[in-house]
């Protein structure tokens, strides 16, 4: 079934994720929510625990209980991207999406660039209306502004956030179910991650 990876910090987003995974599902996607958060407590059940996301970077979670957010982020974004390349191995991930500020947005957009080129990569972002090189370099990061920051599901972010989900859904839906020329096939970047985005090692 195809497939969207949510990947965010759900201390801090989780009940705007909840509502970007309900309108996934019901555009018949199924979901995988990935917690990157370090600091707080979840506020709604992930696919893929902080723990397991922590573990694929060769840390445990309680390491970065006091670490800085920079560190933090850093460490998190290392085992969000060998989470999310995996599963893209293993064909559970045909798009991926992030709600972010400055820090969940460097984080999910480090995971997305070491995704093979022409897999849908969404991130709905306070920070779109501004310089955005820093998250998108050279890999197809599709940037939506969020208008407002994200806080809640109030009258602009339910808007946002309902098209944000019915864009990736969309685009997950066609990624899926669109076959690749025989020319196409020869190209390393439409089929594997850029082998300078490969993490060391895949998450036991």
């Amino acid at each position: 079934m195809t497939t969207v990876v949510l990947l965010g910090t759900l201390d801090t987003r989780g009940l705007e994720y909840a509502y970007v995974r309900d309108c996934i599902q019901a555009a018949q996607c199924k979901v995988v929510l990935m917690d990157a958060g370090s600091k707080g407590v979840p506020q709604i059940q992930p696919d893929i625990s902080r723990e397991a996301v922590a573990r694929a970077a060769h840390i445990d979670i309680a390491q970065l209980e006091h670490a800085d957010q920079t560190t933090a982020i850093k460490m998190m974004a290392k085992g969000a991207t060998a989470m999310a390349v995996e599963l893209f191995a293993r064909g559970r991930l045909h798009g991926i999406m992030a709600i972010g500020g400055g820090g969940g947005s460097r984080l999910a957009t480090s995971a997305m660039k070491a995704l093979p080129l022409g897999v849908p990569k969404l991130l709905v972002s306070s920070l779109a209306s501004g310089d955005v090189r820093p998250f998108v370099g050279a890999m197809d990061i599709s940037i939506m502004y969020s208008v407002v920051e994200i806080t809640s599901i109030n009258v602009v972010t339910e808007r946002i956030l309902t098209n944000a989900a019915a864009a990736i859904a969309s685009m997950a839906l066609a990624y899926d179910n669109f076959e690749l020329s025989a020319r196409a096939r020869l190209h390393p970047y439409l089929t594997h991650p850029p082998i300078d985005r490969v993490p060391a090692s895949s998450p036991s």
